[in-house]
């Protein structure tokens, strides 16, 4: 993870109590972390269904959210959406409400030589027009897991618990993991 130095803070801190004494407005942007090739980026395009713009297979409503998303942009670009605001879990929940629709999201841009890849943090609301986090994917889980970590949510999640037990903790049954 890259580091920023003292200065940077010093500086984006005396900005935001300008911002915060002069009555300026605060703008959020997505938070940068450190992942190489990456590159805090607004987009605006359209949701759709990534095997659908690939293959032809294109159910009803992206696929009701059992589906990968993606942003279309007007230019022809087509981005993974791969991940939301919560850790190892994807943004299909926060995008599926616009299935088919153009929105505006606030994110990481990872332009990987190998993979291009979109982690939205924010997505602005149609009806409002304000910023919403990218936080519906985590607030569904603690609903559904009431009383358990967020933060580590993978820890303590049966599908996962059963994922592993079935593949292995690499995904291959019979590989064995040896920690060190």
């Amino acid at each position: 993870m890259k580091k920023l130095p003292i200065e940077h803070w010093r500086i984006r801190g005396l900005v935001m109590a300008i911002a915060l004494l002069s009555g300026i407005p605060q703008v959020e942007a997505a938070n940068e972390w450190g992942i190489e090739h990456e590159q805090a980026t607004e987009l605006t395009g359209r949701v759709v269904d990534l095997a659908c713009e690939l293959s032809g297979n294109c159910p009803d409503s992206c696929g009701a959210g059992k589906r990968q998303l993606g942003l279309l942009l007007p230019d022809g670009k087509l981005y993974p959406v791969v991940k939301g605001g919560t850790n190892f879990a994807g943004g299909t929940e926060d995008l599926i409400a616009h299935c088919g629709k153009s929105v505006q999201v606030d994110g990481l841009l990872i332009q990987d030589p190998l993979m291009t890849l979109y982690f939205v943090q924010r997505v602005r609301s149609e009806k409002t027009g304000e910023w919403e986090k990218a936080s519906k994917w985590g607030q569904k889980w603690l609903a559904a897991n009431p009383g358990k970590d967020l933060g580590k949510w993978f820890r303590s999640d049966e599908r996962i618990h059963k994922i592993v037990e079935e593949g292995g903790k690499l995904g291959i049954p019979g590989l064995i993991y040896e920690e060190e």
